[in-house]
């Protein structure tokens, strides 16, 4: 028998029903919002990241390496980086530069204590995780960074300047921790004999020195954890031995699930040669490595190498297809913009102008230099013209699909496509090439002048199998034709 609510219990079933459905609807814990939030693969096409639940390309471009350590017109360097549609950051936990601040306490003779942080790094560190937060920029992080850690460089970063030297910290001597005072060489593309880098129980198993080691990544996670919008990267370029990597990569994954908390974690090789056997280890263990960062093919590989480098590694993958970072295309000539454009139209998923070098003040937060583009004019304005591109287009359904292009020469052009629907493409300067348009529909299609960031008037095409687009000057341009 179907049995009606008394009137009188009606009113309060209509009060009450929108706070039942918005708690089944609604995550009921903090945790449970933060694991919907947080930047994590897109499960239709896990090339590609999503953040709060929606797909998105990161791009971007920022003065400095490590952030964090730099709080002076932070905020507005934020905020500029965002107003040209820019949401993706690089942050090494790095001391190298005039105004930094180091992790530990010195007493009263300038000698680190590694049992006493600083509280004034960390509260750097917090700050910026919660600037970024507001803004929805995304923060690759990387823990290690080996330019701290070998010959003297830049205002303070190298060997003499580290807390970890046995020369500047009361915590051990060099017989206790296995260290040396000195260190004369620059990282290498293979492992060095530098002790730090063997500390792991795989190699020299090096307890005193791991122990202070653990607990410095350890303090970095407490607060990291805290925040969906953190990409973690063990190592900046690093070429030391891949145990050292695979060791911290368990050993932050492991107290990222015992605080119930799913992280993205993956290790930047240094090697040029992005197909070469230890970028091949990384590629090799999904299990291990939960995307890809490939910002070596963008320093001394260019043109069409260049792109087919990428699309080499994205075929690579494809039975366990991950997101490819780029969080650095280096130098500022018009070959580190054609990178950024093929990296986009390669399918990846991030792109960032490294930083200019060596600029310590921060009236430099808008220059460049023979490193990178930065965060300069001409960055800002490729950047926001690119973000264009993508906020037409649905990224996500879109492959490179080069092998639709006709009368094309070597990178001439580049093509992302879902046939029949939607294409873009990228011309590093200028060119005419035809596109494979065929079947029923007709097409609409604009131009735009990544230098200029402007949308060129509408125009149509009918469906063919040839259809010839001609960039309407020489530079860098892009095309979109979407389907009428």
């Amino acid at each position: 028998m179907i049995k009606f609510f008394p009137s009188q219990y009606l009113f309060l079933l209509v009060l009450i029903m929108p706070i039942f459905l918005l708690a089944c609807l609604n995550p009921s814990t903090e945790a449970e919002r933060l694991e919907i939030e947080r930047i994590q693969p897109y499960p239709d096409n896990p090339y590609y990241w999503q953040y709060k639940g929606e797909p998105l390309f990161l791009i971007g471009g920022s003065w400095q390496d490590n952030l964090f350590n730099h709080p002076v017109g932070l905020d507005e360097h934020l905020d500029l980086l965002v107003s040209v549609g820019g949401n993706y950051v690089r942050n090494v936990m790095s001391h190298r530069n005039e105004g930094n601040v180091y992790p530990y306490q010195r007493d009263d003779e300038g000698n680190f204590d590694l049992d006493k942080f600083n509280e004034e790094y960390w509260q750097r560190f917090e700050d910026f995780l919660e600037m970024t937060y507001e803004r929805d920029i995304i923060v690759q992080m990387e823990i290690w960074d080996p330019w701290d850690l070998h010959a003297d460089h830049q205002s303070f970063g190298g060997w003499s300047f580290h807390p970890f030297n046995p020369a500047n910290t009361i915590t051990y001597t060099p017989e206790e921790s296995g260290l040396p005072t000195e260190i004369d060489y620059d990282p290498q593309y293979n492992p060095t004999a530098h002790p730090f880098w063997q500390s792991v129980p795989e190699l020299q198993n090096n307890d005193l020195l791991l122990r202070y080691q653990k607990r410095y990544v350890d303090k970095i996670l407490s607060y990291s954890l805290a925040y969906p919008h953190v990409l973690y990267c063990m190592n900046n370029e690093t070429g030391e031995k891949v145990q050292w990597g695979d060791f911290w990569t368990d050993y932050v994954r492991k107290k990222s699930e015992e605080a119930g908390v799913r992280i993205e974690i993956t290790d930047m090789r240094r090697n040029p040669n992005i197909r070469s056997g230890d970028h091949a280890h990384i590629y090799n263990n999904p299990d291990r490595y939960f995307y890809l960062e490939i910002s070596q093919n963008n320093s001394r590989v260019s043109g069409q190498i260049h792109y087919d480098n990428i699309l080499y590694i994205r075929d690579r993958i494809s039975s366990h297809p991950m997101p490819l970072n780029n969080t650095k295309i280096y130098g500022s000539t018009e070959e580190s913009i054609a990178r950024m454009g093929r990296i986009l139209f390669s399918g990846s998923s991030s792109a960032r102008f490294h930083r200019p070098h060596p600029l310590d003040g921060p009236e430099a937060h808008e220059a460049k230099s023979s490193f990178g583009l930065g965060l300069s004019p001409r960055a800002q304005t490729i950047i926001q013209s690119l973000r264009m591109v993508t906020e037409a287009l649905k990224l996500e359904r879109m492959e490179p699909q080069n092998e639709l292009l006709g009368s094309r020469e070597e990178n001439e052009a580049y093509l992302l496509a879902e046939q029949g629907v939607q294409y873009a493409l990228y011309y590093p300067d200028g060119g005419s090439v035809t596109v494979d348009l065929s079947g029923n529909n007709d097409y609409r299609y604009r131009w735009i002048n990544l230098d200029q960031g402007k949308w060129g008037e509408w125009n149509e095409t009918a469906a063919g199998d040839d259809v010839q687009f001609t960039t309407p000057g020489s530079g860098h341009w892009s095309l979109i034709i979407i389907k009428v």
